[in-house]
């Protein structure tokens, strides 16, 4: 698929908003990475990028363009302590 003109929010000092190109992804191989909170649950969260706009006219300090990224992220909750569960005896449902 060709590439996309796009307008987007960038912080420059000229201007608000920049133009750029966005650009599919093609392939990634994104990674799960695994947290345990204080509480004693312990998640996973990895990125989904969809899509990366080159800015135009904007380049880092070895030349190459600069990239903001479209991307979400994917929450899963391994496990959780029993008492943060919903139902569980030391949890009050309303």
């Amino acid at each position: 698929m060709p590439e996309k003109k796009i307008r987007i929010p960038f912080p420059t000092p000229l201007s608000p908003q920049v133009d750029g190109n966005e650009v599919l992804v093609k392939e990634s191989s994104e990674k799960w990475s695994q947290f345990e909170l204080e509480d004693g649950t312990i998640m996973r969260i990895k990125p989904a990028v969809m899509s990366a706009i080159r800015i135009d006219g904007q380049y880092d300090q070895e030349g190459n363009p600069a990239y903001a990224v479209k991307a979400g992220q994917i929450i899963s909750i391994v496990s959780s302590p029993e008492h943060l569960r919903k139902g569980s005896q030391g949890t009050k449902i309303h």
